[in-house]
């Protein structure tokens, strides 16, 4: 080959396919550059060229380097793998090496991939080829490891027009062209007058649920993608855009790690940063407690949000079942009965398995073990273990009040009695936080052709046995014991209980602190097929709900109007955010008045007894307050204690909550992120 070409080598044995054939549209558009694209036959990768490494992605999924001629080459493996965090990737390289060309970098576990529901197709692409002006050719097919298929043509004389980038453009002020008449652009520049675009392409601050990045994409997720203009956001100083996985994707470049910070620097800190430093450390004792604190919230908060809506759903469905028998029109016993049951109770039963999923998401383990390892906790014959009156019960031993009815290769072991572990999701927390552990050093440790069976053999385990041994027993200790003490001031006085719990809810709600109740309560209907304290928490959704509606009824301007009326349907079906944050914190005494028919509410719900079979509250959820025994008259308890609080709070709040000129003058209120999570509901 001629001596002023760059030689561009196989990353991986496997077939060289054109780049327009790799399953990803903006790689395959060459918005990023001519190049070519690998379907891998084996997990071993090399340096595709001689030069420096310029970057390697934190989640190792892709590096790059630049060869002594100026040629920019980065190396993606796999579609859409920086999802995967890291785990089927192991890089033995770092930013600033040197390399030779065919020389080892790492590893690509192309089962784990595949697992995963990923491509493991492999793009190796001229990133500078505007900027560099050589010609690429590449010779398609069959190549080995380290193979030679891709040449790289000498710099073209470069024009200035040229050299300047997409993103180089963007920090020279460029204005986008719909939006030049938009004062709260004024002032910007660079990356955050091109991250105040974006965002405002994605549908606003508002619209987006949280966001991260890879190498070269802004990823959003959307509360709402069809607010979206992709036309406005592609006419950006932006690579493209592009839709996968639930992801509003924008591609920028090299310069998508400035960009990020722009957009989460506007956003208040709601992004979950991939390639972002790691959080600063406390340094004092009562700061690691605090950070302890709110890293275990946001754990709780991440790993339950996507299942607040199926615990509800099979809360209203208990209801509904109850009504039917109620009513008879479906017989208890009968198939019908026992389907519907399955279908309302599975949740439940399965939690831990669920919760298992969600919390190894959120942790960045496998969630698919660690869904194995909360199968493990509920399995039918650990039950049988546990239950004093199957046969083959017996006490290993026993310490004070704990009971160890079990062994594990001679260790005895404490399992809850009712299969309490079904019915919380505490351990398999703490399951999903070992397995995140242990991964990665079974990773390093375990040979590339072992890993796939090996891995996951070890870790559900080890994983299985620690927490049925060691921290399953503690933390059911601990959280009955405040289950316990939940149950103890409910039954010293529930009226009273009802009366502060409903006055103070909301204001947990506002730190986050209510992801910390929601497993009680679960675990309250799980176990004992009732909950008395979301019967209280209940009445606080309806008060607040009653606060909006004040306004919406008083409030003659027409964008509070607006506002109100959904704030206020929200409220009543159970989401008391929008109220909350939009209105009632924002002005005046409305959040105190509206707390107060909360406070009224818990003690009526008290009063009359009321309890909760489900998870939904408020109006919506009336369903989950018909006793499956029958109606009594803890439903008519909850109409009366439900409606008094709405009307209690909207008294107070049309009369002394708040004047016309409040809204004129109202602040801001932002939601206390306690932990990197989600936005809760209520």
């Amino acid at each position: 080959m001629p001596q002023d070409h760059d030689e561009i080598l196989s990353p991986l044995a496997g077939t060289i396919v054109p780049i327009d054939q790799v399953p990803d549209p903006v790689f395959a558009s060459k918005a990023m550059g001519d190049g070519f694209g690998v379907v891998p036959t084996s997990g071993a990768v090399v340096a595709p060229v001689s030069g420096k490494i310029s970057m390697v992605a934190k989640t190792a999924h892709a590096f790059g380097l630049k060869t002594e001629s100026g040629v920019e080459i980065l190396v993606h493996m796999g579609i859409d793998t920086v999802e995967l965090k890291g785990a089927p990737f192991n890089l033995t390289i770092a930013r600033g090496d040197t390399v030779e060309a065919g020389a080892s970098v790492g590893t690509m576990d192309l089962a784990a991939v595949e697992a995963a529901g990923k491509s493991t197709t492999t793009m190796v692409i001229f990133t500078n080829q505007k900027k560099h002006g050589g010609e690429f050719a590449v010779t398609e097919g069959e190549a080995a490891l380290g193979a030679p298929v891709a040449t790289v043509g000498p710099a073209k004389p470069k024009e200035p027009k040229a050299a300047a980038t997409a993103t180089q453009e963007a920090t020279a002020g460029a204005v986008a062209p719909s939006s030049a008449d938009d004062p709260a652009r004024a002032g910007l520049t660079g990356y955050d007058l091109l991250a105040y675009d974006i965002i405002k392409g994605v549908g606003g601050a508002e619209n987006v649920k949280s966001v991260i990045h890879c190498i070269t994409r802004v990823r959003f997720y959307l509360r709402d993608e069809s607010l979206a203009d992709d036309e406005f956001v592609k006419d950006l100083d932006i690579i493209d855009v592009a839709k996968a996985g639930g992801q509003y994707q924008v591609v920028i470049g090299p310069a998508v790690g400035d960009v990020y910070e722009a957009v989460t620097k506007q956003l208040g800190g709601t992004g979950e940063a991939v390639e972002a430093e790691e959080v600063e450390k406390p340094t004092t004792a009562v700061g690691w407690l605090k950070f302890g604190f709110s890293s275990l919230i946001g754990v709780i908060t991440g790993s339950m949000i996507p299942v607040v809506g199926l615990l509800a759903a099979s809360g209203i469905l208990k209801g509904i079942l109850a009504l039917l028998t109620q009513f008879d029109v479906v017989q208890a016993g009968t198939n019908t009965y026992t389907i519907i049951d399955a279908m309302s109770s599975s949740m439940f039963y399965f939690l831990p398995i669920i919760i298992g999923f969600t919390a190894a998401k959120r942790l960045g383990s496998d969630p698919i073990i660690v869904a194995i390892i909360g199968g493990v906790l509920v399995f039918p014959s650990l039950a049988t273990m546990s239950n004093p009156d199957a046969e083959g019960y017996h006490v290993v031993a026993q310490i004070g009040n704990t009971i160890f009815n079990g062994e594990f290769f001679g260790i005895p072991i404490s399992l809850p009695q009712g299969n309490a572990y079904a019915y919380s999701i505490f351990p398999i927390i703490v399951a999903a936080y070992l397995a995140a552990k242990i991964e990665p050093w079974l990773k390093k440790h375990i040979p590339l052709v072992l890993r796939s069976i090996f891995a996951p053999l070890i870790e559900v385990f080890v994983v299985s046995a620690l927490v049925l041994v060691v921290f399953g027993p503690i933390i059911m200790f601990i959280s009955g014991g405040l289950a316990n003490g939940i149950n103890s001031i409910l039954s010293f006085s529930y009226p009273v209980a009802g009366l502060l719990i409903g006055g103070f809810y909301q204001c947990l709600v506002i730190f986050g602190l209510h992801w910390a109740v929601i497993p009680l309560v679960a675990a309250q209907i799980a176990i004992d097929g009732s909950s008395p304290l979301n019967a209280i928490i209940s009445a606080t959704m309806i008060a607040q709900g009653g606060g909006a509606l004040a306004i919406w009824l008083k409030v003659k301007n027409p964008k509070i109007k607006t506002l109100a009326g959904p704030a206020t349907i929200s409220a009543f079906c159970g989401i008391t955010e929008p109220a909350m944050y939009g209105l009632n914190l924002k002005y005046g005494r409305v959040f105190i008045m509206a707390s107060i028919g909360g406070a009224v509410g818990g003690l009526l719900t008290g009063l009359f007894n009321v309890n909760m079979y489900g998870f939904t509250g408020a109006f919506v959820g009336f369903p989950s307050f018909v006793n499956p025994a029958g109606i009594d008259g803890g439903f008519t308890g909850f109409w009366i204690a439900s409606l008094v609080a709405l009307a209690v709070s909207f008294g107070m709040t049309y009369f002394f909550g708040f004047k016309e000129e409040d809204f004129e003058t109202g602040k801001e209120v932002k939601k206390v992120r306690l932990g990197k999570r989600e936005p809760a509901g209520a």
